[in-house]
């Protein structure tokens, strides 16, 4: 069933308000500026936030241990809230150690998801622009070698830094939402009048 209200060509319905995605690319935008102007600041504060996430999920596995029918799947379950435990305890008392780890990590993913994309593109046919997915995977083995080479003292930005551009990124998208749907509400009330 399709909704009257909606605009047909856009997928926009005018009687949603545009500053709600307009107020929170708004936010973004501001907090990713703020995570990138301090990278360090920022990567910190996630290494602390993780470190507490995996002790609140140290204690879930403890939970869920007792409700695990045999002994085997509660010895898992306790012993993933061990790892769990230690692994935030470790984070949350020494987040810069937690911030070389992290950033070790991010070099991990951006190398081998650059090598599977540079292999994933050059066997895609040449009319699906796999060579864009490609060119991807060169940049992101090239981004890892940028963060290896400076390695240990990327820790110090990089997390904050590649955080911080994602979020301000998503700003800018939500804001570009909330634009076309102003564009859409006032071209909507235009044609009313």
């Amino acid at each position: 069933m399709v909704d009257a209200s909606v605009n047909q060509r856009t997928g926009i319905d005018p009687d949603q308000d545009w500053r709600i995605p307009a107020g929170g690319g708004f936010l973004l935008v501001v907090l990713g500026l703020l995570a990138i102007l301090f990278p360090f600041v920022t990567g910190v504060s996630l290494s602390v936030i993780l470190g507490a996430l995996l002790v609140v999920g140290g204690f879930a596995h403890v939970a869920h241990a007792f409700s695990v029918p045999g002994w085997t799947g509660s010895a898992i379950q306790l012993l993933l809230a061990v790892v769990y435990v230690v692994a935030g305890i470790g984070l949350l008392a020494n987040p810069v150690l937690g911030l070389t780890t992290l950033t070790l990590l991010v070099i991990a993913y951006l190398f081998v998801g650059g090598i599977v994309e540079i292999g994933a593109g050059l066997s895609m046919p040449r009319e699906a622009n796999g060579l864009w997915i490609a060119v991807s995977g060169v940049i992101g083995i090239f981004l890892a070698g940028l963060l290896w080479a400076g390695w240990p003292s990327t820790a110090l930005w990089a997390i904050g830094t590649l955080f911080g551009i994602n979020v301000l990124v998503s700003g800018v998208a939500l804001l570009s939402v909330g634009s076309a749907e102003r564009r859409v509400v006032g071209e909507e009330s235009t044609a009313a009048a």
